[in-house]
């Protein structure tokens, strides 16, 4: 059976082309998934930045620490506070005693025509980096600043959200933050909460002055912790790695659906071939044997080469992925083993598996095939094919339904989008033979009214070749459907949380703190400073107008057990929060709110009006209170509202204004820029808070859709060859009717634009079922959102498929009419 399957690929090796091609593509990608995956896990530890030669560094109390336990196993469960604690005024003293002590503040800075992400600190703190002046001085008076990097020079005077200052030094970048530094005085003025300080001290003497207090000594590697962000590594590999898994799961997905496609076709075409076998003395299981052995041998070469162009991929991908930031600097790729034995014996697997039905078709061919001659597929959906395509699509239906009875949000999850279009691609995929025929007759009605013969032979040569017209269909349909489905799905959340902003935001006018951008900026990662007290009174002074002001916290629970789950809230008073938010309440009132209670949604394991919920608010204190309302779950951002009671050390970084009847929009909003602050219409402030697609879904949208199109683009071209080619005998009877070559031609690609045309309606359809189950999702969490198709991305993808389909159909169309109409009629095969 080797040497019959040796010889097969030998003679028929465009046949085995596309396989292989698409193959070890796919081997290669999984190679280069898993490298990258493999040096993620080994990630070394980043060592201290800001306090790299600082000896001791002192934190005031910013965890939450709380025990849990399941049965009798009893742990505790860690989370960081919204609000950190600064180091008491009691422990600072003693810790004077022991040596020099140095206050640390971060706040955010905006310059115009400087960076993005310019943060101030006290110059007494630049040198534990350490930063070292290479042109000017250090400053001395409240408007001087030293900065780093080169993007202004000493002398120059620079206008900010904290005044103008004018820059007497610089110092080198570092790389990990582009800094201002002010006096230790004006500092304090910007930011006067300091969290942290630096302790020229022993770290024996500091641990024995702080022992029995919530304060952290810090010292060697561990002082990075009082970096800015220190998990930030931690958290972009782990971003990476659901990246690269989803890629590699669509990878695996796409290489088995396009490879059990080729196979099953090349198996189709070869029917007299396997027919002269079985006349020959061939039994089904020697067919079956060879089917399998020429798989095994595309698998194996195919397997191998992919490894080797991983290994060149790797380190490119590494490198793009560090560029556009999704890695950190040091990243690069290891020398891993596993990943070459796991995307090799995957690569042989996926080419065995795509054959075992292809295989078992091949066994069952009968003798008389060699003699038939009929163009009309028959038996295309044999029973096996439909209770596996039956079954995937009642599987997909049952999820669904019970996703949406029991647990609506996890539909609006980015692994179940990502993931559950694969299950309707494989039963409509499945289940082609059954709908080519009617979509193709549908597709083709018009044009086979129309006077001539053309569109008639269009409409019976597609509906005809059953086969042929699914297979070049399959790859069309896993593009469109996985184009529609995840930029849909993104579209319609946005939509969602779009119209949840629009229904809640009622004010006429939002403030945000100088120097903020909008929605993004009004919870900096950094302690910068809100609105202060004055600031607030002019507010509320202006006349004509609602006021209300509130701040960014957070809440923590135990639910499920030993779950302690954090939840972001906004406190603010209940008067004016009514008169100016429209929360989307299912129960109690806005106004119920005070003190004592709290606002939740239906997601909180106890959400029932007048119950009792114990919680840890943002700076770790433990409370029980009442619920006064409950909102709806929505798209998850409803968070929860408290009262400023509740959110002890959280500043005011937003105020909506409400106009009364007969205020002057104009003379508000003038008033509100001179008391202080940016000043946003509710319209801006809609614009400026519309939802968008992060950086990394994106690239990993990219990944994937980039990973379905190259894989179309293989297969649709190496199917369209072998439909071509398989048409050699049909063509020169066409041409001894008496079409000329350019009607051949124009024939064969019309045939193509609506093979393509029929994979892109079942891809549209598998869009729309996905699509409304996300609808229903958001329908039963009180967020009705219309379906968004991305029809612009549509048309482009389906438009490339039609222009792959359209050259690797003619060229091999006209090579084959290039000897003349007789010759191949009479040419053996």
């Amino acid at each position: 059976m080797l040497t019959i399957a040796l010889h097969s690929l030998r003679t028929r090796w465009s046949t085995f082309l596309g396989t292989f091609t698409a193959l070890s593509l796919g081997v290669a990608l999984l190679t280069v998934m898993g490298l990258t995956l493999a040096s993620s896990l080994d990630a070394p530890q980043r060592q201290p930045e800001r306090f790299a030669t600082a000896p001791v560094v002192v934190q005031g109390r910013n965890t939450l620490s709380v025990p849990t336990s399941i049965g009798a196993d009893v742990s505790r469960e860690t989370r960081k506070l919204a609000h950190p604690h600064a180091v008491p005024e009691a422990i600072v003293a003693r810790l004077k005693q022991l040596g020099r002590v140095v206050p640390d503040r971060s706040f955010p800075v905006h310059a115009e025509g400087g960076p993005g992400s310019l943060v101030g600190h006290p110059w007494s703190t630049a040198a534990f980096a350490p930063y070292e002046i290479t042109a000017g001085r250090a400053p001395r008076a409240a408007d001087e600043v030293v900065v780093t990097g080169d993007w202004v020079r000493p002398g120059e005077r620079v206008r900010t959200d904290h005044g103008t200052v004018r820059v007497v030094g610089t110092v080198p970048a570092r790389g990990f933050e582009t800094a201002v530094f002010y006096t230790d005085a004006r500092a304090a003025e910007l930011s006067p909460k300091s969290t942290q300080l630096v302790v020229e001290a022993d770290a024996r003497a500091v641990r024995e002055a702080v022992k029995g207090t919530s304060v952290h000594v810090l010292t060697g590697a561990a002082r990075r912790l009082a970096d800015p962000d220190p998990d930030r590594d931690r958290e972009a590999l782990t971003a990476m790695n659901a990246l690269f898994g989803t890629a590699g799961g669509v990878t695996a997905f796409v290489s088995v659906f396009v490879v059990a496609s080729t196979f099953a076709f090349a198996v189709a075409q070869r029917r007299r071939e396997f027919g002269l076998l079985r006349t020959a003395g061939a039994t089904p299981g020697q067919i079956r044997r060879t089917v399998c052995a020429e798989a095994l041998v595309v698998g194996v070469l195919a397997s191998a080469t992919g490894c080797v162009l991983g290994s060149y991929g790797a380190p490119l991908l590494a490198a793009r992925v560090v560029e556009v930031g999704l890695a950190p600097d040091w990243f690069t790729v290891g020398d891993a083993k596993w990943p070459y034995h796991m995307a090799f014996w995957t690569g042989l697997l996926v080419a065995l598996l795509g054959v075992v039905a292809a295989s078992w078709r091949a066994g069952r061919t009968g003798a008389a095939q060699a003699l038939r001659e009929a163009s009309v597929d028959s038996g295309t959906m044999t029973w096996g094919r439909l209770l596996c395509g039956a079954g995937l699509l009642l599987t997909a239906v049952v999820t669904l339904s019970l996703a949406l009875v029991t647990d609506p949000g996890e539909l609006l999850h980015r692994k179940t989008y990502v993931s559950r279009p694969m299950l309707l691609i494989t039963a409509v995929a499945l289940l082609a033979p059954v709908l080519v025929r009617p979509s193709t007759r549908l597709l083709t009605w018009l044009p086979a009214l129309l006077p001539g013969a053309g569109g008639m032979l269009v409409r019976e040569n597609a509906a005809a070749g059953v086969r042929r017209t699914a297979a070049v269909a399959a790859p069309v349909l896993v593009m469109v459907a996985l184009t529609g489905s995840l930029l849909g799905a993104t579209a319609t959340l946005d939509a969602a949380r779009a119209g949840e902003t629009r229904e809640r935001v009622t004010a006429d006018f939002v403030v945000v703190p100088a120097g903020t951008s909008g929605p993004a900026g009004s919870g900096p990662p950094l302690s910068g400073p809100g609105f202060d007290a004055p600031t607030l009174r002019k507010f509320r002074a202006i006349p004509g107008t609602t006021v209300s002001a509130s701040s960014s916290s957070a809440v923590f629970v135990l639910e499920d057990g030993p779950a302690l789950i954090r939840s972001g809230a906004r406190a603010a008073e209940a008067a004016p929060l009514a008169a100016t938010t429209h929360l989307p309440l299912t129960a109690g009132r806005v106004s119920d709110l005070d003190d004592r209670s709290i606002i939740v949604n239906e997601e909180w394991e106890r959400h029932t009006v007048g119950q009792t919920v114990d919680v840890w608010l943002g700076d770790g204190t433990r409370k029980s209170l009442r619920i006064a309302a409950v909102m709806t779950t929505g798209t998850g951002d409803n968070g929860v509202h408290l009262t400023p009671a509740n959110a002890p050390g959280a500043e005011v970084d937003r105020v909506d204004v409400t106009l009364a009847a007969g205020a002057d929009p104009a003379v508000v909003a003038g008033a509100l820029r001179e008391a202080g602050g940016h000043v946003f219409s509710r319209e801006q402030w809609l614009r400026a808070s519309h939802p968008g697609t992060d950086r990394t879904t994106r690239y990993g949208y990219l990944l994937v859709l980039g990973i379905a199109l190259l894989y179309t683009g293989i297969s649709l071209a190496n199917t369209m060859v072998m439909a071509t080619a398989d048409r050699v005998r049909e063509l020169a009877v066409l041409r001894l009717a008496g079409a000329t070559r350019g009607q051949v031609l124009r024939l064969v690609g019309a045939e193509a634009l609506t093979v393509v045309a029929v994979g892109g309606a079942l891809g549209l359809l598998v869009t729309g079922l996905n699509l409304a189950g996300m609808q229903g999702a958001l329908t039963l969490l009180s967020v009705p959102t219309p379906i968004r198709i991305p029809w612009p991305q549509l048309t482009a993808v389906t438009g490339a498929c039609a222009a792959l389909a359209l050259p690797f159909s003619l060229v091999p169309a006209a090579w084959a009419m290039r000897r003349g109409a007789v010759e191949p009629v009479g040419a053996g095969r």
